[in-house]
């Protein structure tokens, strides 16, 4: 069956990534804009956001050690690991959100290293290696909180693998090499699995081949939500939430900094940017090619015509499309499967897109109409989705996050001392946020007690935002 989606265009995307500059107003990245578009992870049932609207009321706090700009992924895991890191100091953290808690419940929930698929030809063993450890710290580092506090369940851990499937020959033909590449770098390979066309077509009623890695995905709201409730609850820290509190400038104020909001002034001694795709609001010497990039994604959560064989998660043509299956309390019932992706037949890719208000009626129609073509026999092409949501990712042009302190284009950090920021993940925070997040922490913790930090062994020095300028 022919499929919705164009095939082989990963080179094209970052061709046309690398050159691609709106003019004007529409170069400039907005604040998150008001009502966005319900998300499942946030909107799917009225006790899904019990932090929500934490701190949007009443007297905003005066004054921080640490103010953290977000309230998603990385904003929380960097509360948690300041507060590990300063336990038996009583230093102030405050996080503050534009919107309700946690901006990683628009997102698709995969926590799945790319493994191999992080080796090429364009990418040294070294890197590829570094990149891999980094993800595989963050898939063990959440593992372990979970693992120690008992929520698998509460956050609806599914460790069952994923299936990469392959659409066209040029797609395997680069995976395969990709493999030989991590292989003799030295990878452990052993949990790898390749299953040709047949093989799928007779265990989940796909007529692609396929390659198994390890691969978890979760209800990331409900880890981010137990994850802040520890940080805030088990430490010496006195950690705080302000949602609805949009920061709109940050000037100089002595030695540290005031955050203006419309609901008052916070001043702080040290400032963490984890605002991902809208960090150039704040900091606009990031808008362009050179910073991060705002880009649009779209998902849609629809129900599959009857049981799955599996509860794999999976992906396709090239990462552009993803998806997994919710858990069932039957293995009789048609479970609920979140599929993302589509932006190949989005105006530019949705690049420079902060709006997620809205959909694309064209990226809609193609997830509306991609399951069905690759599994025809589990999901109806006449059914539409439960819920449909975009949300906002944070690009770069390397593909490489920011992690560190605020960096001008000249590559001095003296106009922002104090300032840092975590952000640009490129699409796959679930895997690299944790980590990141775990670093700019320990090098804020560092810049406080005067010390050195050394980068641990486990982070690309590509990611340090001193080595970018």
């Amino acid at each position: 069956m022919v499929l919705p989606v164009p095939l082989n265009v990963h080179g094209d995307f970052e061709r046309f990534f690398a050159s691609f500059e709106p003019a004007g107003q529409r170069r400039q990245t907005s604040l998150p804009v008001p009502n966005p578009t319900k998300s499942f992870w946030i909107d799917s049932s009225p006790d899904a956001n019990p932090l929500a609207a934490e701190g949007s009321t009443g007297a905003l706090t005066a004054d921080a050690d640490i103010a953290i700009i977000g309230s998603g992924i990385t904003g929380v895991a960097a509360a948690y690991n300041l507060a590990k890191g300063l336990q038996g100091q009583r230093v102030k953290i405050v996080l503050l959100d534009a919107r309700d808690f946690c901006a990683s419940g628009r997102n698709g929930g995969h926590l799945t290293s790319h493994g191999f698929f992080n080796f090429s030809s364009n990418v040294t063993s070294r890197r590829g290696l570094v990149e891999s450890a980094l993800e595989q710290h963050t898939i063990d580092s959440v593992a372990g909180v979970v693992g120690a506090q008992g929520w698998a369940k509460d956050i609806d851990l599914v460790d069952s693998g994923r299936l990469c499937l392959f659409f066209s020959s040029e797609e395997e033909a680069d995976a395969r090499r990709r493999f030989d590449s991590a292989r003799a770098a030295g990878v452990d390979m052993s949990g790898v699995q390749w299953l040709s066309r047949s093989e799928m077509n007779k265990t989940h009623g796909v007529d692609y081949p396929a390659v198994r890695i390890p691969g978890r995905n979760v209800w990331p709201l409900k880890l981010v939500t137990k994850l802040f409730t520890l940080a805030k609850s088990s430490f010496s820290a006195d950690v705080k939430l302000h949602t609805r509190t949009p920061v709109t400038s940050i000037t100089r104020a002595g030695s540290g900094w005031d955050l203006r909001t419309p609901r008052g002034t916070l001043r702080a001694t040290y400032v963490l940017h984890a605002t991902n795709g809208y960090a150039a609001h704040l900091l606009p010497h990031l808008t362009g090619p050179q910073g991060i990039i705002p880009v649009r994604g779209h998902i849609i959560a629809t129900r599959a015509s009857g049981p799955l064989s599996g509860k794999e998660s999976y992906i396709g043509n090239d990462g552009f499309e993803y998806w997994f299956p919710r858990p069932t309390s039957s293995s009789r019932d048609a479970p609920l499967v979140i599929l993302g992706g589509g932006r190949e037949v989005a105006p530019n890719y949705d690049i420079y897109v902060t709006d997620d208000a809205h959909f694309d009626a064209k990226v809609g129609g193609v997830l509306r109409k991609f399951l069905p073509s690759v599994c025809p026999r589990s999901f109806e092409r006449a059914r539409q989705p439960e819920m449909e949501w975009t949300g906002i990712m944070g690009f770069t042009k390397t593909g490489e996050p920011f992690v560190g302190p605020v960096i001008d284009h000249r590559g001095s950090k003296s106009e922002f001392t104090g300032q840092y920021i975590c952000a640009g993940y490129t699409g796959h925070g679930m895997t690299r946020a944790y980590a990141c997040a775990e670093a700019v922490a320990q090098i804020i913790i560092a810049d406080m007690r005067k010390q050195q930090w050394n980068c641990p062994e486990w982070l690309p020095s590509e990611y340090l935002t001193w080595n970018k300028a």
